[in-house]
């Protein structure tokens, strides 16, 4: 394993640092500091984000993952590395040239890629994903072949997901949460928990090198359910509003004016979910992190500016 003369372990590169839903690359950085690791952040802009990221001691670097030049300078002198990034357009271009500079780059003890859950349902053929699930099928199978020490990372839903911004906004108008979803179930997870489990295997990656990991909540639930427990962890009365796809997608999701690709790819959630595409149950943060992942109600209670639009 590559050492500092120090006998230190090298920079772990955190990629995506600054955040986007639910913050997982600043939230890795931090928990690495927390525990006195060296890390070097990557991010797009130099901004107060940064800044942030500065304050807790980490390296910070400023660069754009789809050019080469800058993941080489950013990847230089580390031991092990986190390729995340939000929903994106330039999210296949940017996993390629991040995986090919990794590759020639060839001193990584561990490469950690944030993929998604859906992709264990995908194969060749696939076709009623989103582009960007697809797109991250296709990295998993790039990485899977490059030789690489990967650890794959797949998790469900976010609970910060639009899906859950919009669905969970309508408490505050009239008690309700309102989802195109049917009966089906779902397994959200806390963006705080995958950062756990991210960190965790950045920590010490030897036990997860080849491994993938399968992100969710603690139970896998219909939405009714779900409104009964953020109305115990409220204190008042939350139900379910069941709304028609198109309805939802054209008077809830369009009103966030989402980039295109970002918009194909949230409304394809709402339909996989209607599916039941999503109800699913895995132990992953458990196994990781050694402690259950937190439910919607924990969730809530902490997070209470997810009830407002």
């Amino acid at each position: 394993m590559d050492r500092t003369p120090k006998g230190s372990v090298l920079p772990l590169l955190v990629t995506g640092a600054a955040g986007s839903v639910g913050a997982v690359g600043r939230t890795v950085v931090e928990i690495l500091r927390q525990r006195d690791l060296p890390v070097r952040a990557m991010v797009r802009r130099d901004d107060e984000r940064a800044e942030a990221l500065r304050a807790t001691g980490a390296e910070v670097v400023v660069g754009d993952l789809t050019r080469a030049g800058d993941v080489a300078d950013a990847l230089s002198g580390c031991g092990r590395m986190y390729f995340g990034m939000g929903v994106s357009a330039q999210y296949l271009e940017a996993a390629m040239t991040v995986a090919a500079v990794a590759r020639a780059y060839g001193r990584l003890e561990a490469f950690v890629n944030m993929s998604q859950l859906t992709v264990s349902e995908m194969d060749l053929t696939s076709d009623s994903e989103s582009v960007q699930q697809r797109q991250h099928w296709l990295v998993e199978q790039v990485l899977d072949w490059s030789g690489m020490p990967v650890v794959q990372v797949r998790p469900t839903v976010f609970l910060e997901n639009p899906l859950f911004r919009v669905g969970f906004s309508s408490i505050a108008k009239d008690g309700s949460i309102r989802l195109p979803f049917g009966q089906a179930k779902t397994s959200p997870v806390a963006a705080g928990d995958v950062a756990a489990v991210v960190a965790e295997i950045l920590a010490d990656p030897a036990p997860h090198t080849g491994r993938i990991y399968e992100l969710t909540g603690p139970r896998s639930e219909d939405i009714s359910a779900m409104a009964a427990e953020v109305s115990t962890a409220l204190g008042q009365p939350v139900s379910y509003t069941n709304v028609g796809l198109q309805e939802w997608i054209d008077d809830d999701l369009r009103s966030l004016g989402l980039p295109d690709h970002v918009f194909q790819h949230i409304s394809t959630m709402a339909r996989l979910h209607a599916e039941n595409r999503y109800d699913r149950r895995a132990d992953g943060v458990e196994r990781v992190t050694g402690r259950p992942p937190i439910g919607v109600a924990e969730y809530v209670r902490e997070n209470p500016s997810l009830l407002s639009s």
